[in-house]
């Protein structure tokens, strides 16, 4: 089938571009004088974005991919697609052979990065330039001085930028770097100079801290972006991670309200919103203005995004600048009403902004929520597997910018990132019910996913007051995330949707029986014993006399004695395989279904999975006598958490080691995780090697 027919059929699907406000507002003129092919260097979710704006102005696009990528969503929305390597990245999207032939054999005429992999290569850029292609980003010169940590901090305090405290160079090997640690004083923070995205960083608190952290963030940044210089700085305690969009045509530098982007584990974001409840307008213009003064001091031109770290007192440092479009960047085009993909493609071709300063005003408020193939149970780490069901909310001030579809594969290889959730609304407090409201729609079967706790923290108080720092995960969560705490009502509701689910379920197949064959089933007089959470009720459904449809029913809590202790009136307002949307006592509640079984109905709610055992009478008093499923013990064993390469084994067959002490990392999604001892013990056996590729919970080390 036709790429350029299946690219404009398929946009159909992305409601959130089709509904979000940039999309309404900023018009583009026809491109018979633009770019006619841009290629994107990139892939999921960022590369359909760019495509979104490239169809919007007519301009044909090229996707590139991996052999494990050839059926993934941004190779069918594009025009035309090429192979450039097998899965691993080094291979294939940071193949910088491959996709300069992709270009010449397709003809395209620019280049966008998007972010991540090549987005931030000058190597790349100059490459580009020998053979006449456009970059749509800055230039190899600008991208080196300010997309590089090491140069940009050195240009930052040059410009009158405040910049936070640190070593401005590359540290040279563990000595050196263990000296200046000392010298800076802990905490320090050790990063990759190239990248970001939390990869190649480690906040180290002691010198054993900054030899593991110093080894695990260079591999990771080599892997990651194929540059492992590394640089070390103090680690500002309690800050709040703000950052200012800037766009420059090399002459205008423009700076846009701030973004908040505290909320991080690993120091990786998760949550992002526009503009930031802490920063007042003083404090905007002042970051503002340094930012736009750090773009014209290199003739910056394109899109770029400028980090601050903010204290308590609300006096900032510049942390770093990332050249190129940044993963959050829809929320700003949400509070702006403008698309800064669009503005990146006509400032590359060569024109002047149009746009001026005091036409960047806020409109509004936005929030964006990570939605990540990974378990937050399981101190959140990489899912992998198929999409096997996958519905997304939709509806005013809802966007969504994803890279996948229903039946497509989360592997090792690449960032387990599903989709970006964004909520749009006149006030903060409207877009966190929107938020809440769009998670409890979001609908995802096949591979464990974050969206529980999202959803968790949009109740959490110190978010809904705005009083939060960098720390606000570790802080909240210290155990780390342990599911959503329902409290005693709300039990009651999860025993009324689940007995609700069984009810109709039985009634249902009442009328589809004979006369003769349903007098031997329940009747509506029956009652159920609903357990949830190890609290037991017992329940009985009952249609009201006037209601002809059946949907509206009474549920009446009964006590030991049979009696009604509690009456609640529930409507069945919609109901779907997936769904259930359900009044109870005037109070609409969502209900997701994962799972049906004999005796128990899997239920999300709040974001989070429940079990909700329903049973007979009969099977009520049978029940005691169901076995218990035994524990296999697994103390003497290491067991991998994750689905990964193991990249090195720090022991043999024989060895005596001490509690916590490193014994193998394991890569996933280009993450090096740590794996330690859990005790003192002596090494029985060793079932891997490095370079294996291994599952989550498979058998790594044995113990004696």
């Amino acid at each position: 089938m036709n790429r350029l027919i299946n690219s404009f059929s398929n946009t159909s699907l992305n409601t959130g571009m089709k509904h979000s406000i940039f999309m309404r507002n900023f018009h583009s003129t026809s491109s018979n004088w633009m770019f006619d092919k841009i290629l994107i260097a990139n892939r999921g979710e960022i590369a359909c974005r760019v495509m979104d704006t490239c169809k919007k102005m007519g301009i044909k696009t090229v996707a590139i991919h991996s052999d494990v990528d050839k059926n993934a969503k941004h190779v069918e929305e594009a025009d035309e697609a090429v192979c450039v390597g097998p899965a691993p990245t080094g291979l294939s999207y940071l193949n910088i052979d491959a996709i300069i032939d992709a270009i010449k054999k397709t003809g395209a005429q620019a280049v966008h990065p998007g972010y991540g992999f090549l987005s931030e290569n000058a190597k790349f850029v100059k490459e580009l330039e020998k053979i006449g292609v456009t970059f749509i980003g800055p230039g190899s010169y600008a991208m080196h001085a300010l997309g590089d940590k090491i140069e940009s901090k050195r240009i930052a305090k040059e410009a009158g930028v405040h910049v936070v405290p640190g070593f401005i160079g590359e540290v040279d090997g563990m000595d050196h770097v263990i000296k200046i640690a000392n010298e800076i004083g802990y905490p320090v923070m050790v990063k990759a100079s190239a990248g970001g995205g939390g990869k190649g960083m480690r906040i180290c608190r002691n010198d054993e801290d900054v030899k593991i952290g110093f080894r695990l963030s260079k591999q990771e940044a080599k892997s990651s972006f194929g540059d492992d210089r590394m640089l070390i700085e103090k680690y500002i305690e309690d800050g709040r991670h703000i950052e200012i969009q800037v766009l420059s045509d090399g002459e205008t530098a423009l700076y846009f309200p701030e973004r908040e982007c505290s909320i991080q584990r690993r120091n990786q974001k998760v949550i992002e919103e526009a503009p930031s409840p802490f920063i007042d307008e003083k404090t905007r213009t002042l970051m503002g203005e340094q930012a736009a003064a750090l773009c014209r001091a290199v003739g910056y031109k394109s899109a770029g995004t400028i980090e601050f770290l903010v204290d308590e007192n609300k006096d900032f440092y510049f942390l770093e600048m990332n050249t190129r479009l940044q993963v959050e960047h829809p929320i700003t085009e949400e509070i702006t009403k403008q698309d800064l993909v669009e503005h990146m493609i006509r400032i590359a071709y060569g024109e002047k902004l149009k746009v001026k300063q005091q036409d960047l005003k806020i409109h509004g408020w936005a929030m964006e929520s990570r939605v990540y193939a990974e378990d937050p149970y399981r101190n959140f780490l990489p899912s992998i597997g198929r999409i096997k069901k996958y519905i997304r909310p939709s509806g005013p001030g809802i966007r969504i910018d994803g890279g996948i579809f229903e039946g497509a594969e989360i592997s090792t290889y690449y960032d387990p990132l599903i989709s970006k959730l964004i909520t749009y609304g006149e006030t903060r407090k409207g877009v966190i019910s929107k938020m809440k409201k769009a998670l409890d729609e979001y609908y995802i079967r096949g591979v464990n996913h974050n969206v529980p706790f999202l959803r968790d923290v949009m109740e959490n108080q110190d978010f809904l007051d705005g009083n939060f720092t960098t720390k606000f995960i570790p802080n909240e969560y210290p155990n780390g995330f342990e599911g959503y705490k329902f409290n005693a009502k709300q039990i009651e509701q999860l025993a009324v949707a689940g007995t609700l689910c069984r009810y109709i379920e039985q009634h249902k197949e009442l009328t589809n029986q004979s006369n003769t064959a349903r007098t031997a089933n329940v009747t509506p007089d029956e009652y159920y014993v609903a357990k949830v959470e190890n609290v037991r009720h017992v329940l009985r459904f009952a249609p009201k006399e006037d209601e002809e449809e059946g949907q509206s029913f009474f549920a009446h809590f009964l006590n030991e004695e049979g009696e009604v202790e509690k009456q609640f009136e529930v409507e069945l307002i919609d109901s779907t395989p997936e769904f259930m949307k359900v009044s109870i006592n005037g109070t609409q509640h969502r209900f997701q279904v994962h799972e049906k079984g004999v005796l128990f109905y899997n239920l999300q709610f709040h974001g989070t999975k429940v079990p909700v055992t329903i049973l007979s009478p009969e099977q009520d008093s049978l029940f005691e006598y169901m076995p218990v499923k035994k524990t296999v013990d697994t103390s003497n064993s290491l067991l991998s958490p994750m689905p990964g390469t193991v990249i090195s084994v720090g022991c043999k067959v024989g060895d005596k080691v001490i509690a916590n002490s490193e014994i193998c990392i394991v890569e996933a999604m280009k993450m090096q995780n740590v794996l330690r001892a859990p005790r003192d013990c002596e090494i029985k056996a060793i079932n891997i090697i490095p370079g294996q590729v291994v599952e989550v919970d498979q058998v790594l080390i044995e113990f004696k």
